[in-house]
């Protein structure tokens, strides 16, 4: 026995002095700029909604990603998600990008894979450098985050093919417009299409002064489900109530107009969107989701819906080593019906918290008016740490 720990013990110092002993591992040439990074989200919150009480620790992202360059001219990432869906799990571990891009020329750039909806100025953004407890409403329910329309949320992405540039350089070399158009699968991510009808999503905005940018972005397509329905008073049938089955399709058709100035530290952005549309009447956790094949409509939320934003996130003091601390405030109003008896606004105020590149704490308050409970008003308050490596 004691012959066997003495050799066990020897092996693990043999490849421990191995380990430290610096080698170098050749990349092939037409592989470059291989790096692997990811970034976790740990959270606290509070909310005081009447009979919905709540206060909890949560995993809000945990993330890992890869990426790098072929043959110089293509970029290519894989990130993968580990959290989800924390009641049955059924959406974790996950993909969520994985798509090349040929970017040999900067004003034209072709993008295939699956990846983020290029609509509105914040669904792209870092959720750590977007700054509040999640993205605000119109964007979370109108770009592809918990969508309206029922489908499984897909953090803003698609699967589908994207050309993209930027132009029109000034005196000093600073680009002036920027366009976006690509064409999806219109289910979400990690999901084929469903009705074999694509969505065509797109922007453009310009860039009059360094650190600003005015756009707007349309998308049209719809998002289907297979299954079944009941339609009531239908005049193609003699019954009052029909069974039918099949795919159901459901139009969707959005407009969204951006403004944003990022300058010294401050960051100041709106964006209205508005939507035109029916949804499902249940959302999915994911397509293998049995309400995945439970088609029929959400009468309640009818077919319009519109949400707007104006958030300001300032510079309050500058710390030693690349830290910093800031103030924040965002108007958050959705109306999942596009009237006043349904809307939801969040009154949002904090701090945020920087310490070095790594790691960010992010604070805030926030009071809620939601028309739809009996009770309108209720407070939250959100913390979390967050890190990247």
């Amino acid at each position: 026995m004691k012959k066997t720990i003495i050799m066990a013990l020897m092996a693990v110092a043999s490849v421990s002095a191995s380990a430290q002993q610096k080698q170098t591992i050749e990349i092939p040439s037409w592989l470059s700029n291989v790096k692997l990074s990811g970034y976790g989200m740990t959270q606290y919150q509070y909310s005081g909604q009447k009979d919905a009480e709540s206060n909890s620790f949560n995993i809000r992202m945990a993330r890992i990603s890869l990426e790098g360059r072929i043959a110089g001219d293509f970029y290519w990432k894989t990130q993968i998600q580990f959290n989800g869906n924390t009641s049955t799990l059924g959406s974790s571990p996950r993909m969520v990008d994985l798509f090349a891009e040929w970017q040999k020329y900067e004003y034209f750039k072709v993008k295939i894979g699956q990846f983020k909806n290029p609509f509105t100025f914040e669904n792209p953004m870092h959720p750590i450098d977007q700054g509040f407890m999640g993205y605000s409403q119109n964007v979370s329910k109108l770009a592809g985050f918990s969508d309206r329309a029922g489908e499984h949320a897909s953090n803003g992405r698609d699967i589908g093919l994207q050309l993209q540039g930027d132009f029109l350089k000034n005196a000093n070399g600073r680009n002036l417009l920027h366009y976006q158009i690509g064409v999806f699968n219109g289910q979400g991510t990690n999901t084929k299409d469903v009705d074999q009808q694509k969505n065509v999503i797109g922007g453009i905005w310009v860039m009059p002064v360094s650190g600003m940018r005015i756009g707007a972005f349309g998308w049209t397509g719809s998002y289907a489900r297979k299954g079944t329905w009941t339609d009531e008073h239908d005049a193609s049938y003699t019954a009052d109530i029909q069974e039918r089955s099949g795919v159901r399709k459901l139009s969707q058709n959005r407009y969204a107009f951006s403004f944003e100035y990022k300058q010294d530290g401050w960051t100041v952005r709106s964006e209205y969107i508005h939507s035109t549309g029916k949804a499902f009447a249940k959302s999915i956790n994911n397509f293998n989701d049995a309400n995945a094949k439970d088609c029929n409509l959400n009468a309640k939320i009818g077919d319009k819906a519109q949400g707007v934003y104006g958030l300001v996130i300032a510079p309050l003091a500058q710390l030693p080593k690349n830290s910093r601390i800031d103030v924040k405030a965002r108007y958050d109003m959705y109306q999942p019906n596009g009237k006043s008896n349904m809307q939801r606004t969040q009154y949002e105020a904090g701090l945020n918290f920087h310490i070095g590149k790594r790691i960010s704490i992010l604070t805030e308050y926030a009071l809620i008016n939601d028309k739809t409970l009996a009770k309108h008003n209720y407070s939250m308050a959100d913390a979390e740490v967050c890190f990247r490596f």
